[in-house]
């Protein structure tokens, strides 16, 4: 896909290309220095990073995925769009590119991704940003979310009308982004096809032991405690409709020696709410030696 002009202005990163047997996964590498990885969530895509991506790449190496379905990267319509499959795409990716030790930093699905990766190469992984995720079960699914995985209905909603993308314009904000921002977050989604990962995300949300994702990120969860060595960063928006204080405080739980950053007023899209103050703070935790 062709990124518009006015969209680049936001977002002026090369791109770089790594084939996964016949599909393509789109990724920035921006920067020299220690690696620092960044994982999105959905509906996003690296995009979600920019800001981030800029300030680091001064003394980093900033590399920003997009995972198949997402983003810049091919979206199959016949693919498992599994919790398991993407942390073997990362793992894959990591391994191609040579990556000896790296920083992590995890948004939204990004989080169960990300841990997952940590889980498999918990050595190579030194410090970690947390922003408004999850990495283990919870009884919780907001019911406009729900809506989402009824067969059917909600590919009607999130494929037809791009009812989830859309939406988060404004769900995931507090403070109203620009019209070149709103443009960057949804270009890549932008036919029935496009859609196609972002849906599938949803309807991989673990909610049943049935599920393959849900003994996925139990595992996930269990091995949760053996990164209480590592340095940790919790950005949170606590007006976040979806990951709400509960899923902090879960957090919290798991690593008590956290620096923890609670912003009142910023919602799910925490980097976009509160990128003047919250980044700066990443960029010194991550040059702390």
């Amino acid at each position: 896909m062709k990124i518009p002009l006015q969209i680049q202005a936001e977002y002026p990163f090369n791109s770089h290309w790594q084939n996964f047997d016949s599909y393509k996964l789109h990724y920035v590498d921006e920067g020299e220095g220690r690696a620092v990885i960044m994982l999105h969530g959905n509906p996003t895509w690296s995009f979600y990073y920019r800001n981030v991506v800029k300030a680091l790449s001064k003394g980093f190496r900033c590399l920003a995925i997009d995972h198949i379905g997402c983003g810049l990267s091919d979206k199959p319509q016949q693919y498992t769009y599994s919790l398991k499959y993407h942390i073997e795409n990362v793992l894959d990716w990591v391994d191609k590119l040579g990556l000896d030790d790296f920083d992590l930093i995890v948004h939204d699905w990004g989080g169960a991704i990300g841990m997952g990766v940590a889980r498999r190469i918990p050595n190579k992984i030194g410090k970690m940003v947390i922003l408004n995720t999850a990495a283990f079960n919870m009884d919780r699914i907001p019911k406009r979310i729900a809506a989402c995985r009824i067969p059917i209905i909600g590919n009607l909603i999130v494929r037809g009308f791009n009812g989830f993308a859309v939406p988060a314009l404004t769900m995931a904000v507090e403070k109203p982004m620009s019209e070149d921002v709103r443009d960057g977050f949804i270009f890549p989604y932008n036919n029935w096809a496009n859609r196609v990962g972002i849906l599938r995300f949803v309807q991989d949300i673990p909610t049943k032991p049935t599920q393959d994702s849900f003994g996925e990120l139990a595992e996930i969860e269990k091995f949760l405690p053996q990164l209480l060595s590592k340095d940790i960063l919790i950005g949170w928006g606590l007006k976040d409709f979806c990951f709400n204080q509960a899923f902090l405080e879960k957090w919290k739980e798991f690593f008590p020696d956290a620096k923890v950053l609670s912003y009142p007023k910023a919602g799910h899209y925490v980097l976009e709410d509160e990128k003047d103050t919250l980044i700066p703070e990443m960029v010194r935790f991550l040059e702390e030696s």
